[in-house]
This record gives structure tokens, sequence and C-alpha cells, in this order.
């Protein structure tokens, strides 16, 4: 019976610089690890410690993973000072992934913002692998400012994709921005979709995410089919040390994601 405590030993094989303070990290694991778009995994520092990180590749890419990881601490610090040839651990996957047979023939609309791209990105990715199964996709991204955005030269590859719509903004542009200026949400105002035929799904920080979701209310969408990825407090990813608990929820088992209509009377939500 496998260890659910025992990492899979990976290496780093290439290193992106993002923005300032975040990387993405491509890995090859010693043994693969199959994953559900959604899920995440533990990236343990020998020595250091593991956080908690969903990966930004799509699952079909079996011999390696993606993770794109901001520098906010002790373990993802140490991550930020890692070379290509160095060896992380990879436990997991855990918790549940987004339902994609639930969202077949409909308009999906993804809407995130700063490393909320992330897990996004492998969705998006695995939405476009298949995307003749669904009838509209549609990426609203935004992030404070033109040097924060991630993943710059695969956005120039998706808006030139004829099976994805994409709208980007900033909080504050430069003399290169050509794009919407503000929050996020502002881009919900350019375009319209089929109401009775479409889904959300949203993940960035958490102010952007509660304001996200209100604008998607108001833009009609019903709470059961706004999607939320809720990475936060997750610890030990098996429901054990009781970090990530919402309400009577565990975020690391029955989540990360969740439709709002699951969530939306607990206390401290979006904290």
């Amino acid at each position: 019976m496998k260890n659910p405590y025992l990492p899979v030993k990976a290496t780093i094989i290439r290193v992106i610089d993002e923005t300032p303070t975040i990387k993405t990290f491509q890995l090859r694991p010693e043994t693969q690890v199959p994953f559900a778009t959604g899920q995440f995994v533990e990236i343990a520092v020998p020595g250091v410690g593991e956080a908690p990180f969903t990966p930004s590749s799509p699952p079909f890419v079996s011999e390696t993973m993606d993770v794109t990881i901001m520098n906010v601490g002790c373990v993802t610090g140490r991550l930020h000072e890692m070379k290509e040839g160095d060896l992380v651990g990879i436990r997991g996957p855990y918790g549940k992934g987004y339902p994609l047979t639930g969202m077949q023939g409909k308009e999906v609309l993804i809407l995130g913002g700063g490393v909320g791209m992330a897990p996004l990105r492998s969705f998006l990715l695995t939405l476009l692998a298949q995307a003749e199964k669904y009838k509209r996709i549609i990426l609203c991204y935004g992030a404070r400012t033109p040097m924060d955005i991630v993943y710059k030269n695969q956005f120039k590859d998706w808006m030139q994709d004829r099976r994805l719509e994409v709208h980007r903004s900033v909080d504050k542009k430069d003399g290169t921005w050509t794009e919407t200026e503000g929050v996020v949400t502002v881009l919900l105002d350019k375009f319209n979709v089929d109401l009775q035929n479409s889904v959300g799904v949203v993940c960035g920080p958490p102010i952007m995410m509660k304001f996200g979701t209100l604008n998607l209310l108001k833009k009609g969408f019903k709470p059961e089919n706004i999607y939320l990825s809720m990475e936060k407090n997750m610890s030990c990813g098996l429901g054990k040390c009781g970090h990530c608990q919402l309400g009577r929820y565990f975020v690391c088992k029955d989540g990360p994601v969740f439709t709002y209509n699951v969530i939306k009377d607990i206390p401290g939500i979006w904290d």
C-alpha cells in the first residue's frame, strides 16, 4: 500500500521567471503523478518543509508537471532559490477537481486574477484539448500591472486562438498597455453569455474572488453554476490537521473546487 505521507522525488528541469515574484517550475517526477485538473499536490523542499500547489500544467501531460509559485514565505522563498537539477518531492494528488463532464455543451467563463491563473491554466489547457465539447470558452484575466501578468508568452498564443475569447485588464497601466485598465470584473461588461447554459470558474486573491463572484451573480449566474477554487490554509492534504476547515468541509478533501451555493452561507469564506 502506498504511504500517503511519502513524496515522489522530482527533478526541476526548467525554471521560468513569470514576474518579479512568481516563477514556474517544470518538474520531472521519478514516477508519474496522475491528477485531475483542479486537484492539488504538496511540494516538499528537503530540510525546509512543504506547501500545497495546484499544478498549472494539464493532466494529459504525464511526464512532467508545472507548478507556478509566488514567493510569499519560507517554503516558497527556498523554492525561488532553487535551480535546474535540484530535487523536490511531490505528494498527492489531493482533493476534487473541476467536473468537466458537467460543463460539456456549455459556455465556460473563466475569471482569474494574479497567480490565480495557475490552476486556471491547467483547466484552460484541458478545455482547449477538447474544445469541440464546449459551446464557448471565455477567459478574463486581471493583474495589478502589465509586469505582474503571468504566462505572458502563452497569452500571445491564446489571443490568436479562435477557439478562445480572451479579455485582459490591469489595475494600473503603463505606457505599453493598450488593453483595459481597471479591476478584472470590469471585463464582464464587455460581452454577454447564455445564462441558461453557462458556468463561471473563478480563482485569484480572496478579494478578487469575492467581488468576481458577486459580479457573476449580478450578471445572472446561478450560485450552483459558479465554481470557486478555495485554496487556502491547506496543510496536510489528508483532512487530518484541520487547518483548512471551512464550515463542515475540509478544503483539502471536499474541495478545493466548490460551487458557490455549497459554501455561500459559511461565515468568513473570503477571509
